[in-house]
């Protein structure tokens, strides 16, 4: 594995994930030559999500190891390679971690989220679990008010702002969102800034009591009973007209095509690797729109960090716990138990 040092030839230092549910902590060697378009950044601050987990645990999809995990960045520039747009050396940056090939039919239209060969920082490509990094100077967006914490949150919380954005939310509309982990609480955030009405649903009650009590929301639907009926009794005897699966899980996904009220839309957030059936006549009567949501744009990177500066959107409470790269692996398997209360893990790297 070919990993990075600054040009100074001082050690750094990385944690890969070796195979699944095995870290090990490696120094890396130098940086060379900053290749042009580049950025040297440091990283400060990496948000752990449900990709990371999944990596851990061997089930993740368009994974492969050993990797350097970490995509959710808060980084300062500390060399550029030339002089590119506003980023300057000393800048607080977050990262967008899908490097596209800017060429393919999906860059050409502006979709780079879903570049036929995107590489993904943390997930195809090593990340952002060690001291330092290059980095494309277009994949950095910078905020002279975000903490590096908070620009940690940025990559989360823009995914959540593309699913909106894609579903094309209106006020007072009523929003029906399916899993409330990190993803589907980016989903929230966005939702709510757009107006819409929302109601959760998440098998944890750790999760639903964390929206209840840290976010506020009142309308939540228990996942063992009549769902739909209990729908019907927060929609005013109707449907959602928009419903978010942030879950990844197929027999969720499956299950919410029956929960979109006639006209509305569907859109899968979460995703897995299978196949997925539904019934077409179910389908076709209601006309439903179906759309998938994949990463997010630039547009969305900076729509985020203006909402966090102008404070629309406040995730700071969602931080639950907080490690320093040392603790990483022995703290890891237990961020995974379900009753470990984890909304959002940040390490601090430095």
């Amino acid at each position: 594995m070919t990993m990075t040092a600054s040009p100074s030839g001082e050690d750094m230092n990385a944690i890969v994930l070796d195979e699944p549910g095995h870290f090990s902590y490696v120094k890396t060697d130098p940086i060379g030559i900053l290749q042009q378009g580049y950025a040297r950044v440091r990283v400060h601050r990496v948000g752990i999500c449900g990709t990371d987990f999944h990596a851990f645990q061997g089930n993740q999809t368009l994974f492969s190891y050993p990797r350097v995990l970490g995509h959710e960045l808060g980084v300062e520039v500390t060399e550029i390679s030339e002089a590119s747009g506003d980023i300057r050396v000393g800048d607080l940056c977050s990262v967008e971690p899908y490097l596209n090939c800017e060429t393919c039919v999906a860059c050409r239209r502006g979709k780079p989220n879903c570049c036929a060969r995107i590489r993904v920082l943390g997930v195809s490509t090593d990340g952002g679990m060690r001291d330092q990094m290059t980095v494309p100077i277009r994949k950095l967006h910078k905020s002279n008010s975000l903490n590096l914490e908070q620009l940690a949150m940025v990559e989360p919380l823009a995914i959540g702002a593309h699913a909106v954005g894609r579903a094309g939310l209106h006020p007072e509309e009523n929003t029906f969102i399916i899993g409330v982990g990190p993803i589907g609480l980016s989903t929230v955030a966005s939702a709510r800034a757009a107006g819409s009405r929302i109601i959760i649903m998440d098998i944890r009650q750790t999760r639903v009591s964390f929206c209840r009590d840290v976010l506020e929301i009142n309308n939540w639907i228990e996942p063992s009973g009549d769902i739909i009926r209990q729908l019907q009794t927060v929609c005013a005897g109707e449907l959602p007209t928009t419903v978010f699966d942030c879950t990844g899980n197929p027999s969720s996904m499956a299950a919410s095509f029956n929960y979109v009220a006639h006209g509305g839309s569907l859109v899968f957030v979460g995703h897995f690797p299978g196949q997925l059936t539904f019934d077409d006549a179910n389908f076709h009567a209601r006309e439903l729109t179906l759309m998938s949501s994949r990463n997010a744009t630039p547009e969305d990177f900076r729509r985020i960090i203006s909402r966090l500066e102008t404070r629309r959107i406040d995730p700071t409470g969602w931080i639950t716990h907080r490690a320093k790269p040392a603790k990483i692996m022995d703290a890891f398997p237990g961020w995974l138990d379900p009753d470990s209360g984890v909304v959002k893990v940040m390490v601090e790297w430095s």
